[in-house]
């Protein structure tokens, strides 16, 4: 038999790239006497908080299990809950307490007569009575469910964990997706960014001349201004920050993990929203500002699927 504090590798064999925080699974081991039934829940949680419900018997393999648990969840709730029931054929004695039953009766009695109430006492009654009728324990020691416990709490960790590769699969190439619209949006803004200068350079000049006469311009001053500008509004920086993030977002996507990657995932989603921010404020661009509102929209939903990653 196995000690309760030994924990084996993990149910799934190995970890995808992407799984999601969401899953399910049950399972149930059996010895012909007793059949022990585990049923895994699991939800979107910031942190890892596992929750097992044992019967009161069994409370000594609360550690084994979140041992077992913890090991193929890393991050979200988890719900572990834990029946033990007798199998069909399993025969239990059901005993008599003679002694209990006569002073129930003697006192519904004495009860009857007090009161003057002429209604007999009954079977039925007594059969109400506390402790009158009791099952008889099988006599089985918790140390003898424990490979029940264990091997059906692995069967239904390998079910919740192909339940979350499955859902994480579907996440990674929606992720992905969006990252592609992502870029797609920060081409054109670069795009754009190219003709800022020139543009408002032109403007300025239309401007000045409207007020000023040709010959009255000071060319030097007019090329400081553009100079100015240039500098406020120069946002390669910024394009080529996003760019690295959302390459190191694919990358992490893409490349398959031992360890939970839905943190750094949130983390790079932050990095970019706040590149995005910037190029938003330092581009005064009516186009470019269309264009960095969309960008926060495809943002905003990768950032709500991220929170289903572990």
């Amino acid at each position: 038999m196995k000690t309760a504090g030994t924990v084996q590798e993990s149910p799934s064999g190995g970890r995808a790239a992407v799984r999601s925080m969401t899953g399910f699974g049950r399972a149930d081991a059996s010895d012909g006497r007793r059949r022990v039934t585990v049923e895994i829940r699991c939800v979107n949680h910031r942190y890892s908080d596992i929750n097992v419900r044992l019967p009161r018997n069994l409370f000594q393999f609360e550690e084994l299990l979140r041992r077992l648990v913890h090991a193929e969840v890393r991050r979200g709730r988890v719900d572990v809950y834990v029946t033990v029931q007798d199998a069909p054929e399993a025969a239990r004695a059901v005993t008599v307490n003679l002694a209990l039953a006569r002073g129930y009766y003697q006192a519904l009695g004495e009860l009857c007569r007090a009161l003057d109430i002429e209604e007999p006492v009954r079977l039925d009654h007594l059969l109400r009575a506390p402790d009158v009728l009791a099952v008889a324990e099988d006599g089985t020691e918790p140390q003898e469910l424990e490979a029940l416990v264990q091997g059906a709490c692995r069967d239904a960790l390998v079910m919740v964990a192909g339940m979350r590769a499955g859902e994480g699969q579907a996440l990674r190439w929606d992720l992905l997706d969006r990252l592609e619209r992502l870029s797609g949006i920060r081409s054109r803004i670069a795009g754009l960014a190219e003709g800022l200068v020139p543009a408002w350079r032109d403007r300025l000049l239309a401007r000045l001349t409207e007020i000023v006469p040709a010959n009255g311009l000071d060319p030097q001053r007019v090329a400081q201004e553009v100079a100015i500008y240039a500098d406020r509004a120069d946002i390669s920086e910024e394009l080529v920050r996003l760019d690295s993030h959302v390459a190191r977002m694919r990358e992490t996507l893409e490349i398959p993990s031992a360890e939970p990657i839905g943190r750094r995932l949130d983390f790079i989603c932050q990095e970019m929203l706040r590149e995005v921010n910037t190029i938003g404020s330092k581009a005064s661009d009516n186009e470019i500002g269309g264009l960095v509102i969309g960008a926060k929209e495809e943002l905003e939903r990768i950032r709500e699927q991220v929170q289903n990653v572990e």
